[in-house]
């Protein structure tokens, strides 16, 4: 039997299907392993490319063939589908990723590293803590408005109009009430808590430093790139990075007509999210400012309105985010 070149594997919960050819592309290993045995096979093989789709579990499993001596490739599920022969199943899809990761224009997600996913971990918990709350206040509302009193929005206005109403509901509701209040300040406390650690880890990571000088990363943001996208090696440029993210327009281009449509919201939902906030603090700040990026989003602002100024600030700051993280470079 020749020797394994590349190898697709199609990860799971307990079994994984396996699908390897060797450098004339002849299929030299075809099997379904089990979690155990994964490592053992994989072990086994001389040094080779390895391909997974980016899904839970794939960075770990990433680090250790690496660590073996191997060559790993993560792929986005949605970029190994058209490689899929027929109908599927795990064996067709380990064949699939086997077929996609050789191929030379293949776009890779970047292999975090255990500290990343460490801190991407708070990221997550801390937003699970802010949209758990908000849907603790909104529950309120939602009761309130069953007894003719209709709140307003805003956290800190509810609080203080429900302790006048607390009087005037039910006893059983005001007794709801009471505990969704006491639920939402504890998922505050917890919220802020992490926010704290994120914001203290901030300042020992030099990357997160360097992204944190630009006008519109705030903390969160800077540590949230750098959990993500680590130095930015991975991506050729700035341009190709606000693409990956979702910050460039969709093209419906056909017969050099060149027609671009809203933005592809690709990528990361959770990152673009926080650079679109922080490119609206930027704006906020533009008529109190004089700098060249302020005067630059404010005469955008006029031309294209509010929304598509903040949209094109976040895309900005995305590349100079990438520059600051792959080139060690300041903003200018």
């Amino acid at each position: 039997m020749n020797a394994v070149s590349t190898l697709g594997i199609d990860l799971a919960k307990n079994t994984f299907s396996v699908h390897g050819v060797d450098a004339e592309g002849v299929v030299t290993v075809r099997r379904t392993v089990s979690r155990r045995k994964l490592a053992e096979l994989v072990a086994r093989l001389p040094p080779c490319l390895i391909g997974m789709e980016a899904c839970s579990g794939a960075h770990e499993w990433a680090r250790r063939f690496a660590a073996a001596g191997h060559t790993v490739k993560l792929m986005a599920p949605k970029f190994v589908t058209p490689y899929r022969k027929s109908g599927k199943n795990d064996g067709n899809d380990a064949e699939a990723i086997c077929e996609a990761v050789c191929r030379p224009n293949m776009r890779f997600v970047p292999i975090k590293s255990v500290q990343q996913q460490a801190d991407l971990s708070l990221h997550r918990v801390r937003q699970g803590f802010v949209e758990e709350r908000t849907a603790t206040l909104n529950r309120i509302r939602g009761l309130i408005a069953e007894f003719g009193h209709v709140l307003p929005n805003g956290a800190e206005q509810l609080r203080r109009q429900v302790s006048d109403l607390l009087d005037r509901l039910p006893t059983p509701v005001a007794r709801c009430v009471r505990d969704l209040l006491d639920h939402a300040e504890r998922l505050r406390s917890k919220a802020l808590e992490y926010e704290r650690e994120i914001r203290m880890s901030v300042q020992h990571n030099e990357l997160a430093r360097r992204a944190h000088t630009r006008p519109g990363i705030g903390p969160i943001t800077a540590s949230a790139l750098v959990a993500t996208v680590g130095n930015g090696h991975d991506f050729k440029n700035g341009r190709q990075f606000s693409a990956w993210l979702g910050l460039v327009p969709r093209q419906y281009s056909t017969g050099g007509k060149t027609r671009l449509g809203h933005i592809t919201k690709r990528g990361d939902p959770y990152l673009r999210t926080l650079l679109v906030m922080g490119a609206r603090s930027v704006l906020q700040r533009a008529y109190r400012e004089g700098d060249p990026l302020s005067r630059w989003a404010l005469a955008l602002q006029q031309r294209r309105g509010y929304h598509r100024a903040c949209v094109a600030i976040a895309a900005k700051n995305a590349r100079v985010a990438w520059a600051l993280l792959s080139k060690e470079s300041t903003a200018a």
